[in-house]
């Protein structure tokens, strides 16, 4: 179950990172996240699979979201307001 919660966490700080455009190359991404550039590629094909429109941007060199999007994950009460995380 573990690695399922690493895998979230992942996408949430590459998630984090295309939203401030500062992921860099491939490779500098995959050097700061401590993986290989195969994995991260993987990662980005969840992400897609989620509807995450990621493409990259050569004048920032950064990837980026063609379109205002937003990941969250979680369980919520009932109503739907409060997000109650629970990653451990």
């Amino acid at each position: 179950m573990n690695v399922i919660i690493k895998q979230i966490e992942l996408i949430e700080r590459i998630d984090q990172l295309i939203h401030l455009q500062s992921t860099g190359s491939p490779a500098e991404l995959a050097n700061r996240l401590d993986i290989s550039r195969t994995k991260l590629y993987r990662i980005f094909n969840t992400m897609k699979d989620l509807n995450a429109p990621i493409t990259y941007d050569v004048a920032v060199q950064s990837f980026v979201y063609s379109k205002e999007v937003g990941f969250q994950f979680g369980f919520y009460s009932q109503n739907k307001e409060t997000l109650v995380p629970n990653h451990g």
